[in-house]
């Protein structure tokens, strides 16, 4: 397989990016050039609002779009938002997510399908509209997943989490596959244990800092190494690079070594 050349940077759309992983992964890209959909949910727009002008400040057009990201007429939305207003679909990162603990043995049927819908479901449906506009414009682009450790490797207490995040890792393969001869490249990164909202407990200094009570709940060892959101945006930002044209759907983890494939 040839290297996929990649377009020049343009538009990007960055799901989940109120805070966190999202948030760190737009500024990094808007630093790369890019203009940016920041996506979140309707509960905390000004986040969104907040993050908007951070990109703004950096010299790059931004736009903030609220939705359910597991709904295909909000994804729809999304990308059409997109185009209309910055004019195009170059890169797509699949970052929303939720992560709760639960034994199998207590999971439910609300939680299963909860993680499932906005863990694999919504990066799916992300994929699927933002190929068809790569495809339409005709010039390539990138679509990434942000996948977890638990793309690779169980843990306790986070079956609905690590199925949903697997689930992705083959949808990423087969899609990679599938694009490649619209000059596509599909792959997902995921990241260890990074200290963000999703992660960080109010029992973590008790336990040993940051991550810690997470890791404890799951019987990870405590001395696992811990990131930062910068790190996993700094990957992003290779992938989502030109220089990047012969990567296609692989997995790349980015974990401080606790994970080794």
């Amino acid at each position: 397989m040839d290297g996929i050349t990649a377009p020049s940077p343009r538009v990007a759309i960055v799901t989940g990016a109120a805070q966190g992983l999202g948030e760190a992964i737009a500024l990094r890209l808007a630093d790369d050039g890019f203009d940016v959909a920041v996506a979140g949910s309707t509960r905390n727009p000004e986040r969104l609002d907040a993050v908007v002008a951070s990109i703004m400040a950096k010299g790059r057009r931004a736009i903030a779009i609220t939705g359910d990201v597991s709904r295909e007429a909000d994804i729809v939305s999304l990308v059409e938002k997109t185009v209309s207003e910055l004019g195009g679909v170059d890169v797509m990162v699949a970052n929303a997510a939720i992560f709760r603990q639960t034994s199998l043995v207590d999971l439910t049927v609300e939680e299963w399908d909860e993680h499932l819908g906005v863990n694999a479901r919504s990066v799916m449906l992300c994929f699927k509209h933002a190929a068809r506009q790569m495809i339409r414009q005709g010039r390539g682009g990138r679509i990434i997943a942000i996948g977890s450790t638990s793309s690779k490797k169980g843990h306790i207490s986070v079956s609905a989490y690590a199925a949903s995040k697997f689930a992705i890792r083959g949808l990423a393969q087969c899609a990679a596959l599938e694009l490649r001869k619209y000059n596509i490249t599909v792959n997902t990164v995921a990241p260890g244990s990074i200290a963000t909202k999703m992660t960080v407990h109010p029992d973590d200094e008790v336990n040993g800092g940051p991550c810690s009570t997470m890791h404890k709940n799951a019987h990870v060892p405590l001395d696992t190494p811990v990131g930062h959101p910068s790190d996993v945006a700094a990957l992003v930002s290779y992938v989502a690079g030109p220089e990047s044209g012969f990567l296609t759907g692989q997995c790349i983890g980015i974990n401080g070594g606790y994970h080794l494939d």
